[in-house]
Formats: structure tokens, sequence, C-alpha cells
């Protein structure tokens, strides 16, 4: 009997389903490292990318602060 793909994702779903719903442990880890990625992120985000466009686009015409920045390079 032929595997088709639609009974092969479904056996593929169905595996990391049963796997996730029988976990203890690893739903608390799992919860850590996204708490982890969130917080790395946000840090990340807030401390070391600050919004230079915002910066510079006082008056809010952002597309004449992008294109003069593209001219001048």
């Amino acid at each position: 009997m032929p595997v088709t793909t639609e009974h092969l994702l479904s056996r593929i779903y169905h595996l990391y389903a049963d796997g996730f719903r029988s976990m203890t442990i690893g739903r608390t880890l799992w919860a850590v490292i996204i708490v982890k990625l969130i917080v790395i992120f946000l840090v990340l985000r807030l401390f070391f990318f600050p919004d230079v466009l915002a910066q510079k686009a006082a008056g809010g015409d952002k597309a004449e602060v992008v294109a003069s920045e593209l001219l001048s390079r």
C-alpha cells in the first residue's frame, strides 16, 4: 500500500503531538527556553538596536531620510 503525503503528514503530526503530550519535565524545559529567548530578544532590541530612522526623521518624513541616505552612499 503506497504511503500518501496526507497519510505521512498525519503520522508525523501524531508522532510529535503524542510526544509533547506525554512529556513531564520537558514542558518545563521548553517553557524556560521560550521565556529566555523572549527576554534575550527584548533586551537586545531595546539596548543594542536603537531606532535610528525615527531619530533622524524628526518631522516624520522617513521616506526622505531613506532616499537621502541611499543617494549619499
